[in-house]
């Protein structure tokens, strides 16, 4: 077997094993069993890559990629030992900028190859040598796209610019015409190719992709992050065509497509249609939002949260933001083992879009040890709020706004939200009254069967738990007289 044949070998191994850790990462159980074949994959094609090299270049050369490799994987060990859960999100975004900005290079690579030193017909061929024209110029587009919108949504994302959707005069306009100037720009650079055009090109997307993030507004952030996953997907695809690397097209496409289906889907979730997401205005703050008189909310202690708790006969706890900020989860988790322990049924109710990540409540709770049969998704759970006696909602706010059913006027109307409100009683964890991440007032702090438990939401749940503990201590001891 010679060592082409061994690599195509390699290639169809991995690009199994990647399809296998996609497959794995769609259920809590199986996920840790998905990240595993998804670094054995990558390791594989690694490996393979740097040995099919090996035979066409230096040794000097084989040295610096595997120097390479090195720094990049002591980076990548460094981050993930540093990073917080909580920053997931914006980690994941200045990593799509990152396969962005590699697809950038590989086109613009690829053009001063073949195109500038005369090459072309001979490297290419006469046939495919508009085909490879087209493949430059695209792949530099995503890529450009992909890496200034992954900034942009890095620098939202850690609150290093505000939230707020950018709302340029004609801002649909641009994008449009944006786009417009991209095709004639790709047939202009398929007949002729010429270095002005690579220039303008790369210009044009690095300027759509900062514009079309910065349109979007913090309530479709989560959306955001999926899409942009999807566009790294398809700029590695494209630098997988210009290298001649099937493993590298196969998965870009896989990235790509399942990037864009979650995005699909959690539009869906959220009663959008993927196209008004690109365009922006979901979490600009409506007109009278900020000023509209809700009432006077109610404030509650630990103590009587506490106190309801041991009288419910069933809770239910949606999490949100807040709770991965204020790393709650683990309290939240012992408090579930006790009242189940006290014999309360208790549940947890995850919306599609809780959190900045997709799936980022479900990841926080699976690393508490919550069991996965009593986490429910936004569908499974909505019917029973009406049934429940208590329900502590926990770093969330805009996942949980009625003005998303009752107000027609609202940012959020038509957003399918969890219906805590018809509970017997919530309770409310949050640091102040101010608005969600979207911008919106949320009516429901104002409702009469709602409270208000002010304070970090981990020393919240600790104080309810050191509460039900004496009250249990106190039970005890008076059953034992």
């Amino acid at each position: 077997m010679t060592s082409l044949t061994a690599s195509h070998a390699a290639d169809l191994v991995a690009a199994l094993l990647f399809i296998l850790s996609l497959a794995g990462l769609s259920q809590h159980r199986t996920s840790r069993a998905g990240v595993v074949y998804g670094i054995a994959g990558m390791a594989l094609a690694l490996v393979a890559t740097v040995v099919v090299a090996a035979q066409s270049i230096t040794a000097g050369a084989v040295a610096l990629i595997v120097l390479a490799m090195v720094l990049g994987a002591a980076m990548g060990l460094w981050r993930a030992r540093r990073v917080e859960m909580t920053q997931m999100p914006e980690l994941i975004a200045v990593l799509h900028s990152f396969v962005g900005l590699a697809a950038v290079l590989v086109g613009w690579n690829s053009y001063l190859e073949v195109e500038s030193h005369g090459t072309a017909q001979t490297r290419i061929g006469a046939d495919l040598l508009g085909i490879h024209h087209a493949e430059v110029f695209i792949g530099i587009f995503i890529g450009a796209v992909t890496f200034t919108g992954s900034i942009v949504a890095f620098l939202k994302l850690s609150a290093r610019i505000k939230s707020r959707p950018l709302m340029l005069p004609g801002k649909n306009a641009l994008n449009v015409g944006a786009l417009a100037a991209f095709v004639a720009l790709t047939v202009w650079f398929t007949i002729s190719p010429d270095l002005a055009l690579m220039i303008a090109v790369t210009v044009l997307a690095l300027a759509l992709g900062w514009h079309l993030v910065a349109s979007i507004g913090g309530g479709d952030m989560p959306v955001v992050v999926s899409m942009l996953n999807s566009y790294s997907g398809w700029a590695a695809a494209a630098a997988g065509f210009l290298l001649d690397n099937n493993l590298l097209i196969v998965t870009g496409a896989l990235v790509g497509s399942s990037g864009a289906y979650l995005s699909y889907i959690m539009c869906k979730a959220m009663n959008r249609s993927f196209l008004s997401v690109i365009a922006g205005g979901f979490g600009i703050e409506a007109p009278s939002g900020g000023e509209e008189d809700h009432g006077e909310h109610r404030e509650v202690r630990a103590a009587e949260a506490a106190e309801m708790l041991a009288q419910a006969r069933s809770v239910v706890i949606t999490p949100g933001y807040g709770m991965a900020v204020a790393q709650a989860q683990h309290p939240v988790a012992e408090l579930t083992r006790h009242l189940r322990e006290r014999g309360v049924e208790v549940r947890f109710g995850v919306h599609p879009v809780a959190g900045r990540l997709p799936g980022h409540m479900n990841v926080l709770l699976a690393e508490a040890k919550v069991p996965y049969d009593i986490v429910l998704e936004m569908d499974e759970i909505n019917d029973d709020f009406a049934d429940t006696s208590v329900v502590l909602v926990i770093g969330a706010n805009d996942t949980v706004n009625p003005a998303a059913t009752e107000d027609p006027t609202s940012p959020i109307a038509g957003m399918p939200v969890l219906r805590v409100w018809e509970a017997e009683q919530v309770i409310v964890f949050k640091r102040s009254m101010a608005s969600g991440y979207a911008g919106v007032q949320n009516p429901l702090f104002f409702r009469e069967n709602s409270g208000m438990l002010f304070g970090d939401a981990k020393q919240s749940v600790e104080e309810i738990l050191r509460a039900l503990g004496t009250d249990s201590r106190r039970e005890a001891a008076t059953a034992a007289r």
